[in-house]
């Protein structure tokens, strides 16, 4: 009787949710845009990694979609276990590459982002609804050795352009620490999406300057997203201005 009464209260300990071992979380990768830097991440990455996640912000070179994947591809490729890939603006143009045969990508989050079909590029997305009005708001461009150009955000225009929902003081720094992005980047078109095969969430503000809510709606419908989050008002630079329900929907996509 005694066994039987031990065995009994054994099976009950390892049924109990404190004796099952819970399924490790997935590692969550952000991948930045242009004219944005890892710090970008910053108030996305407290949340998640105060909920248990572990986070790679990935300094994204800029350079060419191409580049830019296979160096995000990389980073997948060194995490054991399964990933959330996270993109902003252009980043969302590098994940939809970087993710391509990694089967240890569980799903893309879309943060104010670009989601191309093949054979688009970020530059005709952004030029396919009205709204956008970032050319204007350029600054001169760095001419490169290699013959291209670096193309920036003028710094008195960042605040107005890219982060109106952020203290003017914020904006200033990020004005001043903006990567750079060649205009080849920009026009580089994509090969066949990952979105195609993945499941993908999106999140956008309704009063993004960079890219237009209607080209961003128009993504996020083309690529089923399972659950797509417009918060009114908001800037191209959400995941600063808004970085609980950035992390919410990671987290959502994660599980």
């Amino acid at each position: 009787m005694f066994k039987l009464a031990a065995t009994v209260a054994f099976a009950a300990a390892l049924l109990s949710g404190s004796a099952i071992a819970q399924p490790a979380r997935p590692t969550v990768i952000l991948v930045h845009g242009a004219f944005a830097d890892s710090s970008s991440w910053n108030g996305v990455t407290k949340i998640l990694q105060k909920d248990g996640y572990t986070v790679v912000a990935a300094a994204n070179p800029l350079r060419s979609v191409a580049g830019d994947a296979a160096y995000v591809s990389d980073i997948i490729s060194s995490i054991k276990g399964s990933v959330v890939l996270v993109g902003h603006s252009y980043g969302g143009q590098v994940i939809s590459t970087a993710a391509n045969g990694k089967d240890n990508v569980k799903s893309l989050v879309y943060v104010a982002a670009f989601a191309p079909e093949a054979g688009e590029a970020a530059a005709d997305l952004a030029g396919k609804f009205p709204g956008g009005t970032l050319g204007q708001a350029l600054a001169a461009p760095v001419k490169l050795v290699d013959g291209g150009v670096d193309l920036s955000i003028d710094q008195a225009k960042f605040h107005d352009q890219f982060a109106h929902d952020v203290s003017i003081e914020d904006a200033a720094l990020m004005a001043a620490g903006q990567r750079p992005i060649t205009e080849a980047a920009l026009t580089e078109k994509s090969g066949s999406p990952a979105w195609k095969t993945l499941p993908s969430y999106f999140i956008y503000g309704d009063g993004d300057k960079n890219i237009p809510a209607k080209a961003l709606g128009f993504m996020a419908e083309r690529a089923g997203s399972k659950h797509t989050v417009v918060i009114k008002g908001a800037s191209h630079i959400v995941m600063v201005s808004q970085p609980q329900a950035v992390a919410d929907l990671i987290e959502e996509a994660a599980q």
